[in-house]
Order: C-alpha cells, then sequence, then structure tokens
C-alpha cells in the first residue's frame, strides 16, 4: 500500500514536474529568445502570447499548442528514465563493447593519478604545514573518497560496486550477484525498504545526470542553460558519489545479517574464519 502510493508522487515529482520545467524553459529560452534575445523575457511573453492567442479566444491553434506541450512534456518524462540506464551501465562500469577502448584509457589514467589513502593523508599534513591550506583540503576530500586498492573498473562508482561485491564473498561466501533475488525473498519487509530506499535514490542520481546532460545541450540555443547545466551537472555527480556509498553500504550490511538463510547451493564457498 505504502509502495503503490510513492509510485505516483515519485513519477509527479521525480520525472513529470521536472520535465514541465525542462520544456517550458526550452520553449522560452531556446525557442523564443535564443542567443540574442536571451535575457528579453519582454520577447518571449509576446511571442508566447501571439501562439496561443486567437481571434476566437481558445480556438484549434490554442489547443493543438497545448496538447504539443503536454506530449512534449510526457515524452520527456519517459526518455529521462530510459537514459538514467544509460547513466547507470556508464557509472557501474558496465559499458558497451565500443566504448571498451575509451574506458581502459580512462581506467589507465586513473591509475596513474591513484593515490592509497595513507599516501593522501601524508601528503595533505606537508601541503598543511609549508602553508598550502587549499592543497590540503583538496587532499583531504581525496582521501575521504580513495579506495584501499588500485581502480579496477572505468570509473569511482565501478570501483565501489566491485568492492562491495567482493568484501560479501570473502566475508559470507555468496556471490551476491546471483544470490540477489533469493537474498530479497529471504529479508525482512524493514530491511527490504532499506535496501529499496538506497536504490531509488541511485536511480534519482542517474536521472539528475540526464537533467543536467540534458540542460548543457540546451545551452546550444539559450547560453544561459550550459552554466546552469553545469553546476546542476557537479550536484549531481557528487549526488551520485554518495548514493552508490549509502546503497553499497545498506547492501553490504543485509547481505551479513541475512546470507545465513540462504540454501547451501547459493553459497559457493565457506566464509572465512
Amino acid at each position: 500500500m505504502e509502495l503503490q502510493q510513492r509510485i505516483p508522487d515519485r513519477w509527479f515529482f521525480r520525472r513529470l514536474l521536472p520535465a514541465a520545467v525542462f520544456v517550458v524553459v526550452a520553449v522560452v529560452g531556446g525557442g523564443q529568445l535564443g542567443q540574442a534575445h536571451w535575457s528579453d523575457l519582454g520577447l518571449a511573453r509576446e511571442r508566447v502570447a501571439s501562439t496561443l492567442v486567437t481571434s476566437g479566444g481558445a480556438g484549434p491553434r490554442t489547443l493543438s499548442a497545448l496538447i504539443l506541450l503536454a506530449v512534449a512534456v510526457v515524452l520527456c518524462a519517459l526518455a529521462v528514465p530510459l537514459a538514467a540506464v544509460g547513466v547507470d551501465a556508464l557509472a557501474s562500469g558496465s559499458w558497451p563493447w565500443w566504448l571498451v577502448p575509451a574506458g581502459e584509457r580512462i581506467r589507465a589514467a586513473r591509475i596513474r593519478r591513484w593515490l592509497p589513502p595513507e599516501k593522501l593523508e601524508t601528503e595533505a599534513v606537508r601541503a598543511r604545514s609549508r602553508g598550502h591550506a587549499l592543497r590540503a583540503a583538496r587532499l583531504d576530500a581525496r582521501k575521504a573518497t580513495a579506495a584501499s586498492t588500485r581502480p579496477e573498473y572505468f570509473t569511482w562508482c565501478g570501483d565501489r560496486f566491485g568492492a562491495t561485491r567482493r568484501q560479501i564473498r570473502e566475508r559470507t561466501g555468496a556471490d551476491i550477484t546471483t544470490a540477489w533475488t533469493a537474498l530479497q525473498l529471504l529479508m525482512p519487509d524493514s530491511a527490504r525498504t532499506m535496501l529499496n530506499d538506497s536504490r531509488d535514490s541511485y536511480d534519482a542520481a542517474c536521472e539528475a545526470v540526464v537533467w543536467s546532460a540534458a540542460t548543457v545541450v540546451l545551452g546550444a540555443w539559450w547560453w544561459p542553460a550550459l552554466p546552469a547545466g553545469l553546476v546542476l551537472g557537479a550536484i549531481a555527480w557528487r549526488w551520485l558519489r554518495r548514493a552508490v556509498t549509502a546503497f553499497c553500504e545498506t547492501t553490504e550490511t543485509v547481505a551479513l545479517l541475512h546470507t545465513t538463510d540462504l540454501p547451501i547451493s547459493l553459497r559457493s564457498a565457506q566464509p572465512p574464519r
């Protein structure tokens, strides 16, 4: 019952409402103002009014314009979760074969840049002692999210997911990928709710990345959308990393608590003693 109540709210506030705002901004900014008159809101009001107003009141032109606007909003709301699936695949490191060469170059660059948290802490202390407070703060921020092992995947999120799978296998003997469905069926409602909430936050972060990319693209027709999209992208990326961390920690905790309920066939090895 609670899930049924949350689905319409999720659809409206996370997809339909942002889609309506984006379509209106695209129509007014990109379609009416453009680059030359990017701040002339009076011109936008005049052009929108001339499009909607007819001699007979709400006539066929007005109705067709409203229908097209509604269709654009619905299509945008439907396209965002589909595009978010692609963001999920890229973030988790499951890249298609034609992007693997680019991914390998990214992974090589990440390996060259990688430093263990202990090294980052030492560098931060050294920078602080030399009076470089900004560099020390940046190193402290890197240390907070740095992995203790060298990068194995194309992205930070992929490394975090891989570390969680490895930790669960080492501590429980179960492969969380193959045992995931059975584990969800066996876990109590409270644990399932926590997992669903953390997964929902991760999905919302992926959709925020899509919105930021769409806003950046809109900047080609209306330049104020470009800085707004870049700011939104930075916020969405930090949100995505926090959501991945919360999802992995929740998954690992639930697995440690309830993996013993799984059938023996789904536990490929005995957990280490």
